[in-house]
C-alpha cells in the first residue's frame, strides 16, 4: 500500500522508548529538496547555539542529491544562511580506494557541495584513502578514531555531531555495517570493513557507538527496492544484526525521511 505524502507512520519505538519521526515525500527529488532545506536550518540552529555546526555525511544517490540541493540553496541570498567556514564535516563511511577513485564518498561530497561553499580544508575530516600511507584499513580506521577523539571534549571519544546523515541499502545496511558482519558487534568508534558484500570490498565505517552518539540521526531512503527493509526496520522488530538500520538512533531525535516508493509497505497509523 502506497502512503500519501505527509502521512504519519506507526513506527516502533527506538532505543530508550524513542519513537522515530517518519516523513514521507512524493518522490526522490522532493525528498532531496526538503531534506536540504531542513539540513540548512539545522546547521544554522546549531551555529546559533554553539557557534559551529558539525555534520556527518553519507554517500549514495540520495545523499549526493541532498548535498547538491544544499549548494543550490547557498546561492540564494534570501535563504537561511549557514556560515560554512564554521562547519565541521565528517563521514559515516568511505571506500578504502585511492583518493581519485570515483567510488569515494569524499569525492562526491566535494563536487556536490564542499568545494562550492568553500568549507575550510581543516574542517573537512575525510576518511583516509588507500593511497594515504596506511598499509591496512585497520590502521586508517584507528587514525580516524584518533581524529574524532582529538576533536572531542576532554575525556570523551567523540565530538558533538549535530546531525548525522545515513542512507540505507535494500538489505538494511547503514554506513558500511552490513547484516551479519563483524562490524555489527564491533564496539569501536571506527571499524575497518573487509569482504564487504557490496563492492568495493574494503571500507572504513563509523561503528554503532559513533553513529548513535549523534544528536540527530536522519535516514534518507528512496525507492521501492528498499520498501521491505524500511517496513521491517520501523515496524518489524528486527535486530541490528539482522537489519543494521534498526540499530541506529539519535540521542535526541531519529528521523526517517523517505519517499512514497520506500514507504509502500508501511501501514497507516490507525
Amino acid at each position: 500500500m502506497s502512503l500519501p505524502p505527509g502521512e504519519r507512520i506507526a513506527a516502533r519505538p527506538a532505543a530508550e522508548g524513542q519513537r522515530p519521526d517518519v516523513v514521507v515525500e512524493p518522490d526522490a527529488d522532493r525528498l532531496a529538496r526538503d531534506v536540504a532545506a531542513a539540513l540548512v536550518a539545522r546547521l544554522a540552529a546549531a551555529q546559533a547555539v554553539h557557534g559551529t555546526a558539525r555534520v556527518v555525511l553519507t554517500g549514495g544517490g540520495i545523499g549526493t542529491a541532498v548535498l547538491e540541493r544544499v549548494a543550490d540553496l547557498a546561492r540564494e541570498p534570501a535563504r537561511e544562511r549557514v556560515d560554512w567556514a564554521a562547519v565541521d564535516v565528517w563521514w559515516g563511511d568511505d571506500r578504502f580506494v585511492p583518493a581519485g577513485n570515483e567510488e569515494r564518498n569524499e569525492l562526491g561530497a566535494r563536487r556536490a557541495l564542499l568545494d562550492a561553499v568553500a568549507v575550510p580544508a581543516e574542517r573537512v575530516h575525510a576518511m583516509p584513502p588507500s593511497d594515504a600511507g596506511f598499509a591496512e584499513p585497520e590502521d586508517a580506521a584507528a587514525w580516524y578514531a584518533d581524529q574524532l577523539a582529538a576533536a572531542a571534549p576532554e575525556g570523551a571519544m567523540l565530538p558533538r555531531f549535530d546531525v548525522l546523515l545515513l542512507g540505507m541499502g535494500p538489505e538494511g545496511h547503514v554506513a558500511s555495517i552490513f547484516p551479519g558482519t563483524p562490524a555489527v558487534t564491533d564496539d569501536r568508534t571506527v571499524v575497518a570493513v573487509r569482504d564487504c558484500p557490496k563492492p568495493p570490498p574494503t571500507r572504513i565505517s563509523l561503528g554503532f557507538p559513533a553513529l548513535n552518539a549523534a544528536e540527530e540521526v536522519w535516514l534518507l531512503v528512496s525507492g521501492a527496492a528498499k520498501a521491505p527493509a524500511v517496513a521491517q526496520a520501523l515496524t518489524g522488530g528486527a535486530t541490528p544484526g539482522e537489519l543494521p538500520a534498526a540499530g541506529v538512533h539519535g540521542r535526541r531525535a531519529t528521523r526517517w525521511l523517505i519517499d512514497v516508493d520506500a514507504a509502500s509497505e508501511l501501514d497507516r497509523e490507525g
